[in-house]
Order: C-alpha cells, then sequence, then structure tokens
C-alpha cells in the first residue's frame, strides 16, 4: 500500500472555531495566554481543552494523564462546532495518546484541521492512517515557534486561510542533494517519531509513492545515521518517490555532516533529496500541507503543492 492523497478538510474564516489541546509535553508558562490572543486577533473563536494547562504528577514531560490528553484531542476532534484542533505543544507523550483514542467514533466526525509538528508527527501519521485526513505540520502554538515569531504566524495563517496562495514551498538555501523532479503524496515529519513508529499500531507501512519531509532536533549524526538506516533496512522506504529535508536544529556535529549523511545514505536510494527547506524546530518555519498531492522539484529547490492544503 502507497501513500495516498488524503481527504482536505475546509479552510478555516473568520469566526471559525479552533481548540487547543495538549497531548504531549505541558505549555509553557504564559504561552497559552499569548497564542489565544494571537489567534483571537485572527477572528477565530479560540476554545481550550479542560486539561490543556495539566501537569503529570510523577512524570514532568507530560501534559498530563494519557487518559486526559486523549480525551482532550478526541472531544475536540468530535466537536461539530470545531473547525480545528491546534496542538500547543511537541515534547514527548503522543504515541502514548494514541493507544486510548477512538478512532471508530473520529471517523464518524466531519473533517477538520489538525496542526502541529515534532511529537505531533504520530498525529499526523495516525489521523492519515486511521482516518484518511490531510492535516498540517506546522507551528505548536504554545510555543516560541509561534508566539513571537510573526514570520511563522504568517506561514499558518497564510495556509489556514487562503490556502491557495500557499503552494509553493521554498527557502534560500535549499538545493539539490540528489537532482530530479517527481511527484507524489506529502508525509512525514520527525524524522525520530517516524523511526519510534515504525511497525506499531496506527503508522503507515510503507512509505511507497510519498514524498517524505524530514526534520529533527538534537540528536547527533550517529543516531540520525541509525534512524535513517533502520527505515531503508526495514523495507519502509522501498518506492519512496521523493524526500524533502527540513531543519536540524542542535544536531552535532555540524550542519555539512548532517548533509552529508543524508548524501550518503538517501542517495543510492535514487530518488530525488532536497536539503534546505526550513520548517522544524527552527524561527520563521514553514508550513507544510501533508497529504495531498506535490511535485518536488530538487533542483529547483521547491516543493509545489498541486492541490492546496486545505478545501
Amino acid at each position: 500500500m502507497g501513500v495516498p492523497v488524503l481527504e482536505r478538510p475546509p479552510r478555516l474564516s473568520e469566526g471559525s472555531r479552533v481548540r487547543l489541546v495538549a497531548p504531549c509535553s505541558p505549555v509553557p508558562p504564559g504561552q497559552l495566554e499569548a497564542a489565544a490572543s494571537v489567534l483571537s486577533g485572527w477572528g477565530l473563536r479560540v476554545g481550550l481543552g479542560p486539561h490543556v494547562r495539566d501537569r503529570h504528577p510523577a512524570l514532568p514531560y507530560l501534559a498530563g494523564h494519557d487518559a486526559d490528553r486523549a480525551a482532550d484531542l478526541q472531544e475536540a476532534w468530535c466537536d461539530p462546532d470545531v473547525d480545528a484542533v491546534l496542538c500547543v505543544r511537541g515534547g514527548d507523550g503522543a504515541h502514548r495518546t494514541l493507544d486510548l483514542l477512538d478512532f471508530a467514533a473520529m471517523r464518524a466526525a466531519s473533517p477538520k484541521v489538525l496542526v502541529g509538528f515534532s511529537d505531533i508527527t504520530a498525529l499526523h501519521e495516525a489521523f492519515a492512517v486511521e482516518l484518511g485526513v490531510a492535516t498540517v505540520h506546522g507551528p505548536v502554538v504554545g510555543t516560541k515557534y509561534f508566539v513571537g515569531d510573526a514570520a511563522a504566524q504568517h506561514e499558518l495563517h497564510t495556509t489556514l486561510f487562503a490556502p491557495e496562495t500557499r503552494t509553493v514551498l521554498t527557502s534560500p538555501g535549499a538545493h539539490a542533494l540528489v537532482p530530479g523532479r517527481v511527484e507524489g503524496v506529502t508525509f512525514g515529519g520527525n524524522l525520530s517519531l517516524l523511526n519510534d513508529g515504525l511497525a506499531t499500531p496506527h503508522s503507515r507501512p510503507s512509505a511507497a509513492g510519498g514524498i517524505l519531509v524530514l526534520e529533527d532536533i538534537n540528536e547527533d549524526v550517529a543516531r540520525l545515521d541509525r534512524m535513517i538506516t533502520h527505515l531503508i533496512r526495514s523495507g519502509w522506504m522501498d518506492g519512496v518517490s521523493g524526500i524533502v529535508l527540513g531543519t536540524w536544529t542542535d544536531c552535532p556535529p555540524d550542519p555539512g555532516t548532517i548533509a552529508e549523511l543524508m548524501r550518503d545514505r538517501l542517495g543510492p536510494l535514487g530518488v530525488p533529496v532536497l536539503w534546505g527547506l526550513e520548517f522544524g524546530h527552527c524561527a520563521a518555519q514553514l508550513t507544510v500541507p501533508l497529504g495531498v498531492p506535490a511535485q518536488l522539484d530538487a533542483e529547483d529547490g521547491v516543493l509545489r503543492l498541486i492541490e492546496p492544503a486545505l478545501a
């Protein structure tokens, strides 16, 4: 089974209702209110998940108990008055949340926008596999990747409200590690999360036919090598159409070495590989729709969406 084109949820407009949830790690103090203020300034009606401010009493890297985080996410998704679900932080815990979701109930709900990145990659994968819905790899709104970052806010706003104007994704330093032009369906996100989800429930069995987007943070070159090699040796990467590499923040020893690793490991796959699209753990991150058909032109340093992110 390859990577399919997914159903695109409706775009937002003034008066749309959004719900902020914390399915992973706790939101930093003060950031939740700041995020809600920005979103309200866009004309959105902002609601908060009941447990969005929770902290787990014994495991400080989790935003409360697994069941509460899952309940907030599922309730937001199934609420017919909610048009988009925005995650306030990544971090850790998304895979724990997944096993407590009632995907049958969620499939019965109307598709809506899910936004987040990093640990939210686990949700992007599950929503693609279980719900068949396209999602948005964009800033987690309760963090520095959204609050105080005007460029990231503009990227997300444009994608949510006027997606037909944001179909050409590029960055000044984007260039080919492996040249070529190919079409496929966008998917992926954080390398660590994709590697951790391999052969687990709610994860896709193959990258075949997809344009895989990858980024990570705080992983040295040897760990990145092990994860990429694991995805290749497992057969998961067989048939991938192309690869787009984002930012590798605080991944030692240096970006040049990471690029050489990617050329060494991914080059033999014989597909176009684009380096340097500025999405992921960085300021002014690009918003990247997942589950939509696109053309990767590695030589021009561009990912072109054939269909806009949202319907």
